[in-house]
């Protein structure tokens, strides 16, 4: 049994107080499960006269959750990042062979040690900021052997590290371009099989898609998300990044996890993720990279009361972020989020978009994934830029 004290708890449980606040709270950790979360008038009796920590009104919120990433690929596109500050498009360039298909290059021709020592960078940065639970995608194979590869890979990250991974298919990403413009074909002979070895070796927790005019369509993706339905795997769906093809509500129609992106969305979207409980997850570092001007309708999005959740997207052309801290400050600045909202972002709704009920609150009966803060109030973790003010992080109730 581990007792802190003193501490300025954001539970993030919803009710009447901002972050779900308690000031001088007590929080109980035993067997990686919080025991008690609350004021210390509140203490059971059997907690009381056991050795506690003291943490001098330090700020305690659930451990951090990445609920979007591109973590594991080969490679990086710098030029391409010069290219669109010259002038050219993010749709131009990954029409002339740039884009995901310059990193599917670079990923197939990585070995699976050297995939995984580039991704662990990454992943050792994000743990750094009080992440304890990370979502990784494949997608940058769109071959068999190089998807299961990628998956592979982020299942190992999850043994090298205390973090939880959750995998995430993504063989509808891009066609390769030996396929040309056969989309269906693609999905044919690679994307579906690939889909079924994957979770054949139990290397996938729910699948996704990129509905776009540069990748496909929704009739194309239904096709995915309905292998994912018979094999019971949950699915979700980047949508309305760059025009609104109805891919929201199409994804909701499915029963989606989450709707991701979003700049695009319109009400009957909103609607339509409303009806069915779909999460949105917005990633303010795609649309800081690509200088978007068309942001996400937060204010539809609160009015519909659809969860938000926020991510970093870290991907090697549209979001090179490794910084959830950022993402959170982006989501405030860009978007005007509020950072209550901003918190629950990274936290009790990115729990929602993985489908995850045991972690994202500080309550009791949940995992024991903490972060310990020197900060005052929650709202110094969106308004800080490049610092970090994590004292500890707990994960499963180990340090």
């Amino acid at each position: 049994m581990e007792i802190f004290q003193n501490a300025t708890l954001a539970t993030l449980q919803p009710g009447e107080q901002a972050y779900g606040l308690i000031p001088s709270g007590v929080i109980a950790v035993e067997d990686g499960i919080i025991r008690y979360c609350g004021t210390e008038q509140g203490l059971p009796a059997e907690l009381k006269g056991q050795p506690t920590t003291d943490l001098g009104g330090a700020l305690v919120t659930p451990a951090l959750i990445d609920c979007h990433t591109h973590i594991v690929f080969g490679g990086n596109r710098a030029r391409e990042f010069e290219m669109r500050l010259n002038g050219a498009s993010y749709e131009e360039i990954a029409r002339a062979g740039g884009g995901i298909i310059s990193t599917v290059t670079a990923t197939r021709s990585a070995s699976h040690d050297e995939l995984l020592a580039g991704a662990l960078r990454r992943v050792d940065a994000l743990l750094a900021e009080g992440v304890a639970t990370l979502e990784i995608k494949s997608g940058y194979g769109l071959d068999i052997e190089t998807e299961l590869r990628m998956l592979r890979v982020a299942r190992k990250i999850g043994h090298l590290r205390p973090v939880r991974i959750r995998t995430t298919f993504l063989g509808a990403h891009a066609v390769p371009a030996d396929y040309g413009d056969d989309k269906d074909r693609y999905l044919t002979e690679v994307c579906l099989p690939a889909l079924e070895k994957a979770n054949a070796e139990g290397l996938v927790d729910a699948v996704d898609g990129f509905c776009e005019g540069i990748a496909f369509s929704t009739e194309q993706i239904a096709r995915v998300f309905q292998k994912a339905e018979n094999l019971g795997l949950p699915v979700k769906l980047h949508a309305e990044q760059l025009s609104n093809l109805n891919g929201a509500a199409m994804a909701a129609e499915h029963g989606a996890l989450s709707a991701d992106h979003l700049e695009y969305l319109d009400e009957d979207g909103v609607k339509a993720m409303k009806a069915s409980g779909t999460v949105a997850v917005l990633l303010p570092g795609a649309f800081y990279t690509l200088r978007e001007i068309c942001q996400p309708p937060v204010e539809l999005l609160r009015r519909h009361a659809v969860p938000i959740a926020l991510a970093t997207d870290c991907n090697p052309g549209s979001s090179p972020l490794s910084s959830l801290l950022l993402t959170m400050n982006m989501a405030c600045t860009l978007f005007r989020m509020t950072p209550e909202e901003a918190l629950a972002g990274v936290t009790r709704e990115a729990a929602k978009a993985l489908g995850l009920s045991d972690c994202g609150k500080l309550q009791e009966g949940l995992r024991a994934d903490i972060a310990i803060w020197d900060a005052e109030h929650p709202s110094e973790l969106s308004y800080r830029i490049g610092f970090t003010p994590l004292t500890t992080r707990i994960f499963g109730g180990l340090q």
